[in-house]
């Protein structure tokens, strides 16, 4: 005898049968997960943003020399502005050369460290995995003024290396402030990572096993190539962090005179407001989101071309 099954669609909000012989209403939980989400993405998201773009299209103007200062419409002013900042669009330009060496490397130092913890090779893979993530732990000022302090000549415990090379000078003060950030997210992209691993099924790894694979072609063959979701998603997170930085350089600046006020977008737009010129400001921070969102963009596009999932 053949049986032949059916599916019905069930409309949404109606009662499902639970294993204990109770129904289950689905439709009325559903506003209780998506509106704090949504009122706090609005509040904090959405409405900044639209501040921000409506301050940009004002200008202050003054009646006089010394008459008061109010605000008018300026249409795209502050924008004709942006684009004729040089050291704003050098800043740019640093960020950019910063991240296209920092985030190759921490990324690839998360990705052995997670391989290495998900190896079976380390012992004591628990201490070792909270040991990789304290320094996210630490905060971004507290972990550049130690750094500072390490970088400083006259300051630092390790004086023969200091004195030999000077980490502050402007020729390698940003590699020192990569040097920071990569100590800081390096843990934090490596539990990105091994988490992505853990999820992978251990038949997979034993059948490879059973084929004649050894560890490191495991590793390169199947365990990179199944967590490279991860690798992407915290590419672009590091993406969106590198065009951000702001607490590092700012904390240096304290250190090195060859950080300036201007050194990376986000210190020009700090400087900036604190003029104080918030108009000019918001148009800056308009047009480092738009930069942000089409790097990472077109990231996305550039991984989904090359068919990862």
């Amino acid at each position: 005898m053949t049986q032949t099954m059916t599916t019905v669609d069930v409309p949404e909000g109606t009662e499902t049968p639970h294993k204990g012989g109770r129904a289950v209403r689905y439709g009325r939980a559903v506003p209780f997960f998506v509106v704090p989400f949504g009122l706090l993405f609005v509040l904090f998201y959405l409405v900044p943003i639209g501040y921000a773009i409506v301050q940009s299209l004002y200008t202050v103007e003054r009646t006089g020399t010394f008459g008061p200062a109010r605000e008018v419409f300026g249409g795209l002013v502050q924008y004709q502005r942006v684009f004729e900042d040089g050291p704003f669009w050098a800043s740019i330009g640093r960020v950019l050369l910063f991240g296209v060496v920092q985030v190759p490397v921490m990324l690839g130092l998360a990705l052995v460290l997670a391989l290495l913890l998900d190896s079976g090779l380390v012992k004591g893979r628990r201490f070792f995995r909270l040991a990789f993530f304290v320094p996210y732990a630490i905060p971004g000022v507290i972990a550049a003024i130690m750094w500072g302090f390490l970088y400083s000549p006259n300051l630092s415990p390790l004086k023969p290396i200091t004195s030999a090379v000077d980490f502050l000078s402007a020729d390698f003060v940003l590699w020192a402030i990569a040097n920071v950030v990569t100590w800081v997210y390096v843990g934090y992209n490596m539990l990105i990572i091994y988490s992505a691993l853990l999820a992978v099924p251990a038949e997979v790894y034993e059948a490879a096993r059973i084929d004649g694979a050894g560890p490191i072609r495991i590793a390169w063959s199947i365990k990179i190539p199944l967590v490279m979701p991860a690798i992407v998603l915290t590419t672009v997170f590091s993406i969106i962090g590198t065009l951000q930085l702001l607490a590092e350089p700012q904390v240096f600046r304290s250190f090195s005179s060859a950080v300036s006020s201007t050194y990376t977008p986000n210190l020009t737009v700090y400087a900036t407001s604190s003029v104080p010129n918030f108009n000019l400001a918001a148009a800056f921070s308009v047009v480092l989101a738009l930069a942000t969102f089409i790097l990472s963009f077109a990231f996305l596009k550039f991984t989904q071309r090359k068919g990862v999932q």
